[in-house]
């Protein structure tokens, strides 16, 4: 089952081969200071940079699948979560997405993709007129995800709007890891238009990265600045239960009824997961799509009531310096 909604998302590095250091001066002023970007001028340095990205990305993924095991054992999600973010600032590093000139003294940029093997990025090649054809033929056989001509007039929207659309793209084994976390019945409702358009939406404007539970079920996401968010997710059809739910933790009447109207959401789970203090808080409740399915709630996680501090994908850019050309 293909999700249009990525499951996990985050970002990730972009990396730039090209033998023109003019181009790769245009490439770092232009691309967003939002995204994580290197520039290499010769293969050997973006060899050397790529040397065992296939092993840190799959140590991460057995990470996350150690995650999804412990949770079968009874183990929330939630928190290990929150704990993976605090402790693996190291995952914004992994590398996302290569865009690599086909044309370079010695090789070509098909060469240097095919020399990274199994590394689950995307690819994208950069090419003159002369060897469109060329990269034609290797987007149909599947050797390149997407490829962008350099001589188009619009070639930096065009590339810019590839490069953003791969980074909101699913991320297949990750997907499908993370779906195994869910119950059928939230898979179905995540797959009804109006709804994956509407977390999309919502995803974009407000966080950087993020992923998709199903007990409780909703989406925790960070925020550029580090801020935790929850966003509360409730099928229409449960709003009764999640009301006498309420009632028998001892919320109030009104606040009860409001629930079961579909005007608020309580985040009981939220609470109890992460032994939160005080009274069980609620939010009010948004439509999410157009069939009337899914109701939402957005609830802010203060610093102090996270296990530990995470810290923010903004302060992780600041620390990798200016953008300048790696020539070795």
């Amino acid at each position: 089952m293909a999700f249009t909604l990525p499951l996990f998302q985050r970002p990730g590095g972009i990396l730039f081969l090209d033998d023109e250091p003019d181009y790769l001066d245009m490439l770092g002023m232009v691309v967003p200071a939002t995204w994580q970007v290197e520039l290499y001028s010769r293969p050997s340095g973006f060899a050397q940079r790529m040397h065992q990205e296939y092993e840190r990305w799959e140590a991460d993924l057995v990470t996350q699948m150690n995650m999804i095991d412990r949770c079968r054992q009874g183990h929330p999600l939630l928190p290990q979560v929150l704990s993976y973010w605090a402790n693996t600032p190291s995952r914004y590093a992994l590398v996302k997405t290569c865009v690599v000139d086909y044309a370079m003294p010695g090789t070509n940029g098909l060469q240097v993709l095919d020399a990274l093997q199994d590394w689950p990025g995307s690819r994208v090649l950069l090419t003159g007129q002369a060897d469109e054809q060329v990269a034609i033929n290797a987007f149909n056989n599947g050797l390149i995800d997407q490829f962008v001509p350099k001589q188009a007039p619009d070639i930096t929207h065009h590339l810019l709007s590839t490069l953003h659309k791969m980074s909101r793209a699913a991320h297949p084994r990750l997907n499908t890891l993370w779906r195994t976390a869910l119950q059928p019945g939230q898979q179905l409702l995540l797959q009804v238009p109006s709804v994956s358009q509407a977390l999309q939406a919502y995803t974009e404007q407000h966080w950087v990265e993020y992923v998709v539970l199903g007990e409780p079920f909703g989406l925790l996401g960070l925020t550029a600045t580090g801020d935790c968010h929850w966003l509360q997710l409730e099928p229409t059809a449960g709003l009764r239960d999640l009301a006498e739910l309420a009632s028998s933790v001892g919320l109030g009447f009104d606040l009860v009824r409001s629930i079961e109207q579909g005007q608020q959401l309580a985040a009981l789970e939220l609470h109890q997961q992460l032994h939160l203090p005080g009274p069980v808080r609620a939010a009010p409740a948004i439509p999410i799509g157009s069939d009337g399915t899914l109701l939402a709630a957005s609830f802010v996680l203060a610093t102090s009531e996270l296990p530990q501090s995470i810290g923010a994908y903004r302060d992780f850019l600041a620390a990798q310096g200016d953008r300048v050309i790696q020539d070795g």
